[in-house]
Parts: structure tokens; C-alpha cells; sequence
């Protein structure tokens, strides 16, 4: 670039305008700068300064475009961040860095800040060269300013920021968010089967696991072969009425059949992986509508032959106490200490025992 313009300083000729640009290099040259862009300064300073003398310098035009050149140039003395990936995600227990790079910069020794951002509220995971917080002892800065988390778990899931200071550009600050999503994989899901359902009743079939993240979705198998959402898209399950939920894990049969019969299980499934429960028979029955009523028939007759049986016992005065009669009877005892025997004739008594004097 330098080679480029003093090409078009050797070309043109006004030296009160290269004089204003002289004037323009020396405080851009007293101001703190990067090394790099200070040196490329004092360069195009000397090299004007020869034009000068050598009565060479610039038209308003050209010096219109060289100062605009450099403002372009200056303007790049700001601290810019950049990520390659504004959105990743990990599987627990994976490693993941989360990209921020400097993309421009003049402070030589910037500070670097990195905080975690969860249900609004930040906190410090990188502050004062130290990981800190959540993250202590499971994270590392990889230079310049990315984070590394070496072992994430479902609680590393959050928003975090990344923030730089630069005190010696002329911008020196700028910050960058990254939304982290920690993916888990389903456990094992609980799954409810019924053992044995009568052909022609509903049954329903549950399956079910809340650790999986994002949130899983359901697949049923009957012998092992997957039972699709729509049963008329698969010939074997055309005659199936039923109605599969994904998002719920249920499995409703509105009408059993025979063929409905089988090992069932379930799977939970989302970007981590997926986990299955172990299978479970349902067996499908008729029901025995002769045997039933035969059941009913011999109850019934069962009922009345114990009723008949009660009423004839009761009849024949099975139920009924002795009558008292005349060989049995007592009199009681009389108050005076003599006892008396009746005899035959009503009325008459007999003296029996002596008084006692």
C-alpha cells in the first residue's frame, strides 16, 4: 500500500497539501499505538517528508484518497470479537470450546472477562485470569480469549458472554454471546404394558422418561418391527385401529384384535442417543359368551334349590321349639319348706316330706 501511494505523490505536485499531511502523520506518530501500525506511520512520515523537499507532493484529490486510506487503517485500531459458532452444543460429559476470537486489537495485554448468563442472571465462570464459579476446575482459556469446558454437564446449559477490554483503542470494548446447549441422553424409559386385554376392548400402553435434553420422542415396536404413526402406511398394521403419540410415548388401541397381539416395548429418542425398555407381552382373548351364561344358569339354579330347601325344612318344623306337656311340668317350690306331689286328680296333693322343727 505504501508503494501504491507514494506512486501518486511522485505524480502529482501542491506542496501546502503535503505539508497538511506531514502535519496529519507527526500526531498520528505522538499517539499510542500498535508497534506495527506506529512504524508503518513513521515510514510514510519520512517518505513525505523526502517528497517535500524533492518539491514533489500530492494533488487535493490524491491526498483526498490517502487520508481516507489511512482513516480506513486507523479506524481498524478498535477491539473486535468474532465467534465461529454463536450456537454450539455438546453431549454431557463431552468437551467444548467456546469460540472467541480477537479479531483486531493495539492493547498488547487486554482483559478478558467470561460470564455465564442463566435465567437473567450473569455470573462470573473467567475473571482475573482464574475460572471461577461453576466452571472451576472443569474449564481452561485456550489464548486468546476462548473457553473450554472440559467435561459439560446438563448445567453448563446457558447463555455466556465473552467480553475484552483494550484501554489503548480507540473502541476498547466489545463483547460476544454464545448460547451453549448441553444435550443428555434418554434414560432407560418406564413402560406400562397390559398383560391380557379381551378382543374388541380399548388398551392403552404408556411409556415415558424425563432426564433426556432436548425433550425425547417415542417409537413403539411389536416384535421388534416399529409400529408407524399412521397404521394404514404399513400393510402389517392396516387393520389396527390405534393412535400413536411420539411427543407423549402413548400407545391407544380403541378396539383390540387378535392381531394385536404380541411383545411390545418402547424407545426414547433424541440427538444424544436413545435408550429402550425391555419387551412385554399382551396377550389379546375372545370372550366365552356360552360360558358366561352357563356360569349365570348354574348360579341361578344353585340360589333356588338352597331357597326350596329352606322353605321345606321350615315346613316340616325343623325351625320350631318343643311344646311344653303335663308329664314334665314342675311345680315350683313352695315358700313354707314342704314339697308337694300332684297327683291325678287336678287339685288334689299329698302330703310328702314331714315340717322340719
Amino acid at each position: 500500500m505504501t508503494t501504491m501511494l507514494f506512486v501518486v505523490m511522485e505524480t502529482q505536485h501542491n506542496r501546502s497539501t503535503c505539508l497538511f499531511l506531514t502535519h496529519t502523520l507527526r500526531s498520528v506518530i505522538s499517539s499510542p499505538l500498535h508497534p506495527l501500525l506506529k512504524h508503518f506511520t513513521l515510514r510514510m512520515y519520512r517518505q513525505t517528508e523526502h517528497f517535500i523537499d524533492s518539491k514533489m507532493a500530492l494533488t487535493p484529490l490524491a491526498c483526498v484518497l490517502l487520508l481516507l486510506s489511512m482513516q480506513c487503517y486507523i479506524s481498524t485500531l478498535a477491539v473486535i470479537l468474532k465467534t465461529t459458532n454463536p450456537k454450539p452444543w455438546v453431549n454431557e460429559f463431552e468437551s467444548i470450546e467456546l469460540s472467541c476470537m480477537i479479531e483486531s486489537i493495539s492493547t498488547a495485554q487486554p482483559r478478558i472477562e467470561w460470564k455465564k448468563i442463566k435465567m437473567g442472571e450473569p455470573s462470573y465462570v473467567y475473571f482475573g485470569k482464574a475460572i471461577s464459579g461453576d466452571l472451576e476446575k472443569r474449564a481452561k482459556i485456550r489464548e486468546p480469549a476462548s473457553l473450554v469446558i472440559l467435561n459439560a454437564t446438563r448445567a453448563d446449559s446457558a447463555d455466556y458472554r465473552c467480553e475484552v477490554t483494550a484501554p489503548n483503542d480507540q473502541k476498547s470494548f466489545d463483547e460476544i454471546l454464545i448460547s451453549l446447549t448441553v444435550r443428555v441422553k434418554p434414560v432407560v424409559p418406564r413402560c406400562s404394558v397390559p398383560k391380557s386385554v379381551p378382543v374388541g376392548k380399548p388398551a392403552e400402553l404408556h411409556c415415558l422418561e424425563g432426564e433426556g435434553y432436548p425433550k425425547s420422542q417415542y417409537q413403539w415396536f411389536r416384535n421388534k418391527e416399529e409400529i408407524p404413526e399412521n397404521p394404514k402406511n404399513s400393510p402389517k398394521f392396516i387393520n389396527s385401529t390405534y393412535t400413536l403419540s411420539r411427543e407423549l410415548g402413548t400407545l391407544k388401541f380403541s378396539a383390540v384384535k387378535k392381531e394385536d397381539a404380541g411383545e411390545y416395548y418402547c424407545r426414547a429418542k433424541n440427538e444424544a442417543g436413545s435408550s429402550e425398555c425391555g419387551p412385554q407381552m399382551m396377550e389379546v382373548y375372545d370372550i366365552n359368551i356360552a360360558g358366561i351364561i352357563l356360569g349365570v344358569v348354574v348360579v341361578v339354579t344353585v340360589l333356588l334349590c338352597i331357597i326350596v330347601g329352606i322353605f321345606c325344612a321350615y315346613k316340616r318344623g325343623y325351625f320350631t321349639s318343643q311344646k311344653q306337656t303335663g308329664k314334665n311340668y314342675k311345680a315350683p317350690a313352695n315358700g313354707d319348706g314342704v314339697d308337694y306331689v300332684r297327683t291325678e286328680d287336678e287339685g288334689d296333693f299329698r302330703h310328702k316330706s314331714s315340717f322340719v322343727i
